[in-house]
């Protein structure tokens, strides 16, 4: 290990300096001096507990720093050209760092965005603004069958796997969602020691490789579910159907990172490439879907269940719309993620073209419901690139109640974006297996991090609302946002897209929808019907 190797190597630079000293002269004074600065400085960065990326690179991890000092922009042109593909803007990345640290967050001059640019977007203010609520509201899931709701917060942890994420860094994310009463998904990995050591809130993830819940062969085990479910710290469960960076393919574990630890804690053999199935085996059928969202929920003794989906087609989503009205029975929330979410690791194709992003997904999935006369029955999750106070009011306008962040909640840990988590060589201790670089993620310092970073972003949003002449979020509507969509224009999300009334496509579907409402069935996930450039299908 570098730090390791550092102190060793300055150790004996510095007594090779002193003997040389003693035996030639004095000669050898600035090599001592030298030699014996660094060492200092080697000691002092392996054993302080603020900054990860000095404790696994002593002395040489003070040039991100110093180019840092020196002009920002400089720093981050070696960033973007070493490390990040596709990063938060620099404004972001440096609103998520200081709101974590709890440092000042004002910058001189004006925006630095172009807002004659073609699609910018703006929230529009009120001439006579409020003043914002002394305590951030709360969002309450579960819906008419649920005998055990949860008071979600605005802003929560996303969905991150143990394996993806270092013991450490779950430790941290864990702790500071206890300290700030917000909820911390744990990922389709199996829920861990690590996720219930610290009593943070769970929203417990199964994936299509239902680990944590699994038998031997690959299938869901009811009563070890169940068994698990009942934990008080688990207050949602989450079927994960997909992933925003990935969506119709399962989730990916390089057999790097699949130490005899996750092995043991997902049932899968260590050190081989852990994937999960692209499809569920539980469910095949929008029908059996909602069946087995109401057994979860038995098992789970009346917690609020759901699901998380990337949107894919608008059928399969009123499939699965008429499939609730079949049966009479519906999941209490939906996540929905966008094709702009993070991962660990996925097919750069998938990444860059697969899936619906969230503003569209978004407000499909909203409308849906609203249209099916389910909306006030079902709560909805927002989760891709959610980062600022911004982010929650544009995507609760967008038909969100809520919203999750994963990108922002590591960087809150110290993740610097080096894009190696598929590597297991995180410099920072955040998405790697390997126990000397976690080691460096000092869990205490990081958990208050991520309770600072949580509490600063949700309040920003609710001063935005409170600009914007909205007490809280039910006060906030599609009028109050503008995108420019020409240099001579603007409209409001209200003027740009069709928002169904409720109950409108169970009394007469409008043109728009009818197509894709007469396709959809409560019996059949199906690609969409129409013309396929050399038939009608």
């Amino acid at each position: 290990m570098l730090r390791v190797f550092m102190v060793t190597a300055l150790s004996i630079l510095t007594a090779i300096s002193v003997l040389l000293l003693v035996l030639t002269g004095p000669g050898w004074w600035a090599s001592v001096a030298l030699f014996g600065l660094l060492l200092v400085v080697a000691i002092a960065d392996v054993t302080q507990k603020r900054h990860s990326i000095l404790r696994n690179y002593p002395v040489i991890g003070h040039m991100r720093f110093a180019l840092e000092y020196i002009r920002p922009e400089l720093q981050q042109y070696f960033i973007e050209r070493n490390y990040d593909g596709r990063p938060f803007d620099r404004d972001t990345r440096s609103l998520i760092y200081e709101r974590a640290k709890g440092t000042n967050q004002e910058q001189a001059f004006g925006t630095e965005r172009d807002v004659n640019e073609v699609g910018y977007e703006y929230l529009v203010h009120t001439t006579a603004p409020i003043e914002p609520p002394d305590a951030p509201p709360r969002v309450r899931i579960g819906g008419p069958d649920c005998t055990q709701p949860y008071d979600m917060a605005l802003l929560n942890v996303s969905a991150m796997s143990f394996g993806a994420l270092s013991a450490n860094a779950l430790l941290a994310l864990n702790k500071g969602a206890a300290m700030g009463g917000f909820a911390h998904d744990t990922g389709e990995g199996g829920l861990t020691e690590y996720h219930l050591r610290n009593g943070g809130d769970l929203v417990w993830e199964i994936g299509s490789g239902y680990f944590g819940a699994r038998t031997k062969d690959g299938r869901f085990d009811p009563q070890m579910f169940a068994d698990k479910a009942a934990h008080p710290s688990v207050k949602c469960v989450s079927l994960k159907l997909s992933q925003g960076a990935k969506p119709g393919i399962g989730g990916v574990l390089p057999a790097a990172k699949v130490t005899a630890e996750i092995a043991n804690a997902r049932n899968v053999p260590e050190g081989v490439k852990c994937v999960s199935p692209a499809a569920h085996k539980v469910f095949s059928t929008p029908r059996e879907l909602i069946r087995f969202m109401a057994t979860m929920r038995e098992l789970t003794q009346g917690k609020p269940v759901g699901f998380k989906l990337c949107v894919g087609s608008r059928t399969d989503v009123l499939a699965i719309c008429k499939a609730m009205l079949a049966e009479e029975t519906t999941p209490d929330f939906i996540i929905v993620d966008g094709s702009e979410g993070g991962t660990g690791a996925a097919p750069m194709e998938y990444e860059d073209h697969m899936g619906t992003p969230l503003t569209e997904g978004l407000m499909l999935v909203h409308n849906a419901l609203v249209g099916t006369g389910l909306r006030d029955r079902i709560r909805v999750g927002a989760s891709g690139k959610v980062a600022t106070g911004t982010d929650i009011v544009k995507r609760i306008i967008q038909g969100a109640d809520y919203t999750n962040a994963a990108r922002a909640m590591m960087m809150a840990t110290g993740c610097i974006q080096a894009q190696r988590c598929h590597t297991n060589q995180c410099p920072v201790g955040v998405a790697t297996q390997d126990p000397r670089r976690a080691r460096a993620l000092d869990v205490e310092n990081k958990s208050l991090r991520v309770q600072r970073f949580q509490e600063a972003t949700v309040s920003e949003a609710l001063r935005m609302m409170a600009s914007m002449g909205a007490a809280g979020p039910d006060q906030l509507t599609p009028l109050m946002m503008r995108r420019r969509i020409g240099h001579l224009n603007t409209k409001s999300y209200a003027e740009l897209y069709d928002w169904l009334a409720p109950g409108e496509l169970l009394a007469d579907a409008p043109q728009a929808w009818a197509q894709d409402w007469s396709n959809a069935s409560a019996d059949s996930f199906a690609p969409p019907q129409g013309y396929n450039g050399r038939t009608l299908v």
